[in-house]
């Protein structure tokens, strides 16, 4: 059976993606002055203009505004002529405490109110309510899906030619978008590539369409993929000079499927960037990513897809399953009792397995959250150990 599956990404001047950025550097400050931070920080940003609000409490200090110009330099609007730059925009900052009521849930639990079960892990509940995922798959070394994998490639390569200087005239907003073939549930080949790539007035389409082909996609996509019958779509509008919150608003959180696995498995909805880990949206996340990813690494599946649901105030999932599509050597809900006793889901047991109160969270905003990096959840280091399982 033959079908198409496509997957995009964002590079990090973008308008949502320097969103996620400035609010996970606010988390990253505070949580290097203070790891029991709660923060859930919000920015959105359009022509001259950047807001910062959300709810924290906090013991450390952060110049939000400060921090907030930084990221935009470094992104690279660091010059006037870009529509948005650092120097020129207002910077408004709207922060207030985290509710009592939620407080009141997190930082005890149900299972610690009742006096029934004697844990330390109990002692955080979950910051929501809601259901996260968790995804591998043998496609790629990084154990990710194919279509996000080279999509990443592509804005990661395209990020790297502009600040090295090799393409000058490229400026930091920029997409990418991959069709992947597959036959029979493998992928065989590239159908499709778009990429588009904010640059300066006078650089020529066609040389920006000859540049970009040879040294972003024939560097960031395999020539065994492609074919003479892959189709380029290299700024097809013809111009893209006006980009990044010049030329679009940005809101965090507004691109969690590039975020994640590129659409090739559910989404529970919940956005990641500027979370603290006692929210399970984030931190739950990350640790089904890491179960499922062992899991694979193990030979306990050739896929698997993992769901955990939390209520608000609770250490303990209300629900977990697992869904290997026909591929584990178990049958799906004995691998999910096998998940359930070697992983411990409750939101304390995960910060610390997963060393999560550290400022690591700016690294993540961009170019996806899985599939790349030292992130302690992109480790197989249990895959030995789960092994033993294998039939």
């Amino acid at each position: 059976m033959k079908r198409f599956i496509t997957a995009e990404s964002v590079t990090e001047g973008h308008p949502d993606k320097v969103c996620d950025k400035i609010s996970d550097s606010v988390l990253d400050e505070l949580i290097k002055q203070d790891p029991s931070s709660r923060v859930a920080c919000e920015t959105c940003v359009t022509t001259g203009f950047v807001l910062v609000m959300g709810e924290v409490t906090t013991k450390g200090y952060a110049d939000i505004e400060g921090v907030a110009r930084r990221v935009i330099k470094e992104i690279g609007y660091d010059r006037p002529g870009l529509g948005f730059d650092y120097e020129s925009c207002s910077v408004m900052t709207m922060l207030h405490g985290q509710s009592e009521d939620i407080a009141l849930g997190v930082d005890n639990s149900l299972e610690e109110k009742s006096g029934k079960e004697a844990d330390r892990f109990n002692k955080i509940g979950a910051g929501d309510q809601g259901m996260m995922y968790g995804f591998a798959c043998r496609e790629t070394e990084s154990l990710m899906p194919m279509p996000i994998d080279l999509a990443h490639k592509l804005t990661m390569r395209l990020a790297q030619v502009r600040k090295s200087g090799a393409l000058p005239y490229l400026r930091p907003d920029g997409k990418s978008q991959v069709t992947v073939e597959y036959q029979d549930g493998r992928p065989v080949r590239v159908d499709t590539v778009v990429v588009s790539a904010q640059h300066d007035e006078e650089a020529a389409l066609s040389q920006i369409q000859a540049d970009i082909k040879k040294t972003v996609i024939a560097q960031a996509i395999p020539s065994a993929l492609l074919d003479k019958n892959t189709q380029f779509y290299i700024n097809p509008t013809g111009k893209f000079v006006r980009g990044g919150p010049g030329g679009d608003s940005g809101l965090t959180g507004r691109k969690i499927i590039a975020d994640t696995y590129g659409g090739y498995c559910p989404h529970g909805g919940g956005a990641f960037s500027g979370k603290d880990p006692t929210k399970v949206d984030r931190s739950a996340a990350y640790m089904a990513r890491y179960a499922c990813k062992n899991i694979v690494a193990a030979g306990l599946a050739e896929i698997c897809e993992m769901q955990v649901c939390y209520a608000i105030g609770v250490a303990r999932p209300v629900s977990v399953y697992i869904k290997t599509y026909g591929t584990g050597v178990l049958p799906d809900d004995k691998l999910a009792e096998l998940v359930l006793a070697e992983f411990d889901f409750r939101p304390r047991a995960i910060i610390e397995y997963l060393d999560l109160l550290k400022p690591i969270y700016g690294e993540t905003a961009v170019y996806g959250h899985f599939g790349r990096g030292n992130f302690a959840w992109e480790k197989t280091d249990k895959a030995k150990h789960l092994s033993k399982y294998v039939k």
